[in-house]
């Protein structure tokens, strides 16, 4: 054998420059330049206007219904200026909780009935695949071992699909000079023995964080290639999905992107095997009612998606923000503003449901809430966006939509803190309103509705159901999910309303690299990071004593507020975790990357 060290491929080819202009965001518009779909290929349903007004009726009619009990409870002794805030407040949540729940509820008919949203099998191995793709790594100071090692996995499983010569991995590191030279013996181990190439460069300097490096390789790359799979650090995709995605972009010109509904895998934490659990449990219906109404106006999540490059360089070259950060500089959550740029100019975007495309998950309440940070950030920038030249409707509502999900935080805080204010004045009729069993029952639909309809679509087919650890594994799974979701609600409310303030004060997030992999939190660690969750846990506790109905009532939000350290603390072990996995409580399906996976399918 020949000695990696000695004779290791290319570090990079050659150079295959690609123009990607700067875009605008006000002034005319840019022409709708996409290719219209293949004669006889049908990219969008007939019906896709209709489903989103149904979606919208629904979702408005719910939130009516829900307000007005508590609108005549708050007229019955008069209206005051603190009611009125009531009324402001309790629309658009019920409305969000309502949207949610009707696209789950649409996804459920559908899977349950053994229809599709609109989705038709992939044209598998109707023609060999002639196009070139890229398959874009990301790094940043990451476990260089796990990264080349899921590289390995994936192009040995796309030379088994028989496209080894139409594939190359490229890893665009933006990790500090100390890590480059584990990086690089990584790559020179591993490069000489794949039949896909593999490529790598450090960057210098780190201008525009990831959108920047993926930026820089297509203006200096990207004219080699015809598309380009963009993955994360921690993702994983089995081969025949990847050559798959590659088929149906070669086949039809006018989409530009797919993006696949990624799985988590690699829990070990109690924390990490719960969210695993939720997301593959509770996710599929309401995917497939995403799927349902988004049509060919997908969206982009930044990773597990194939890209073409030539659609991507014209019409996605990111500027900065004006004004300074962290509303102006560099747009940070890309991917969403990058599907609004795509549609712009006509291209088609959708979404696959595939079974074989993963990611990890941060291992703690702690270590999510450091990634949410970067989000919130960045998905509070949109709001910027929402007035931006010639962007569909559908991508607006998606960025309003990304932005809603941080903002209804505060939100519900403050409706708690009204409720408290019109109580302690001895507001009866504000104690009524929001203590009614009528909204009671009413919000218990709308949140648990959903967990209720995935445990009928699991339970209805009896693999699905042995797969999550047969029916007492699901219903163990469910409620032990149940009271940790409703504890942990507040937590994470409180710690996206702090990180908004922060953000308006103008402290920007810093790009620090993902932890991974942990065993256990110290209070040392846990306990400055509650520190207002457990003040604000005490004043619940006090207005209890004071109103012990409004106190009864928001008893989970006083609870978890004052539990947050020890939740923190004891999800983030793993003992615990592998216990519960004996036990058959929060099992999956298997999450390794099978081959071959079940066909691939398309909007």
């Amino acid at each position: 054998m020949t000695d990696a060290w000695t004779a290791p491929r290319a570090i990079m080819p050659e150079p295959a420059p690609l123009t990607m202009p700067v875009q605008r965001f006000d002034g005319p518009p840019p022409p709708h330049d996409a290719p219209e779909p293949r004669a006889g290929v049908n990219l969008a349903p007939d019906d896709i206007l209709t489903r989103r007004l149904l979606l919208v009726l629904l979702t408005g009619l719910l939130a009516t219904a829900a307000s007005a009990s508590v609108k005549e409870a708050l007229l019955s002794d008069g209206f005051n200026l603190l009611d009125g805030l009531l009324l402001l407040l309790f629309f658009p949540l019920f409305a969000w909780i309502s949207f949610g729940f009707v696209t789950a509820a649409i996804g459920f008919i559908l899977l349950i009935s053994g229809a599709h949203p609109g989705i038709t099998p992939a044209p598998r191995g109707a023609a060999p695949l002639t196009a070139r793709t890229a398959v874009l790594v990301p790094v940043h100071n990451e476990d260089v071992e796990a990264v080349f090692d899921r590289i390995a996995r994936m192009a040995t499983m796309i030379d088994r699909a028989g496209a080894a010569e139409r594939f190359a991995f490229f890893v665009l590191s933006d990790s500090s000079e100390a890590a480059e030279a584990e990086e690089r013996a990584a790559w020179a181990r591993l490069a000489p023995w794949l039949k896909v190439p593999l490529y790598y460069r450090r960057r210098t300097e780190n201008i525009g964080r990831k959108p920047g490096n993926v930026a820089e390789w297509v203006r200096n790359y990207g004219a080699a290639y015809d598309f380009m799979l963009m993955l994360d650090a921690d993702s994983l995709m089995g081969g025949d999905t990847m050559v798959g995605m590659a088929q149906i972009m070669e086949q039809r010109p006018s989409i530009a992107l797919l993006q696949t509904v990624p799985m988590i895998i690699g829990a070990t934490t109690f924390f990490q095997r719960w969210m695993q659990f939720a997301s593959r449990f509770y996710g599929p219906i309401s995917t497939a009612g995403l799927v349902w109404w988004s049509g060919s106006e997908s969206t982009f999540w930044g990773h597990n998606a194939l890209i073409r490059i030539r659609a991507f360089a014209e019409s996605c070259g990111l500027p900065d923000l004006p004004g300074r950060p962290p509303f102006g500089g560099t747009i940070m959550s890309h991917d969403m503003v990058e599907a609004a740029l795509l549609r712009r100019r006509g291209w088609r975007l959708h979404m696959l449901m595939v079974e074989d495309s993963f990611e990890e998950f941060p291992p703690t309440l702690i270590d999510q809430a450091v990634r949410d940070r970067r989000w919130a950030q960045g998905n509070t920038q949109h709001l910027k966006l929402l007035g931006s030249s010639g962007f569909h409707w559908i991508s607006r509502l998606q960025l309003f939509i990304g932005a809603l999900a941080y903002l209804m935080s505060p939100a519900w805080l403050i409706l708690i803190a009204t409720s408290i204010a019109q109580s302690l004045s001895d507001d009866a009729a504000t104690v009524r309103a929001v203590t009614s069993t009528q909204v009671l029952v009413v919000t218990l639909i709308l949140l648990f509705g959903p967990k209720l309809l995935s445990i009928i679509w699991a339970m209805a087919d009896r693999n699905r159901r042995a797969s999550y650890g047969g029916a007492r594994g699901i219903l163990a799974s469910v409620a032990l999910d149940v009271p940790l979701s409703i504890l942990t609600a507040p937590v994470i409310a409180l710690t996206q309303t702090i990180d908004l303030i922060n953000i308006v004060r103008g402290k920007p997030s810093g790009w620090n690299p993902q932890s991974r992999v942990r065993d256990g939190l110290a209070a040392a660690d846990a306990m400055p990071r509650y520190y207002w969750h457990l003040g604000v846990g005490v004043v619940l506790l006090g207005v209890s004593f004071l109103n012990p109905m409004l106190g009864a009532w928001l008893s989970p939000v006083t609870l978890g507020l004052l539990l947050a350290p020890w939740l923190a603390m004891q999800t983030a072990k793993v003992r615990p975790g592998e216990r519960l996995a004996k036990k058959g409580v929060f099992a999956v399906p298997g999450s390794e990357v099978a081959e071959p996976a079940r066909p691939l399918a398309m909007v």
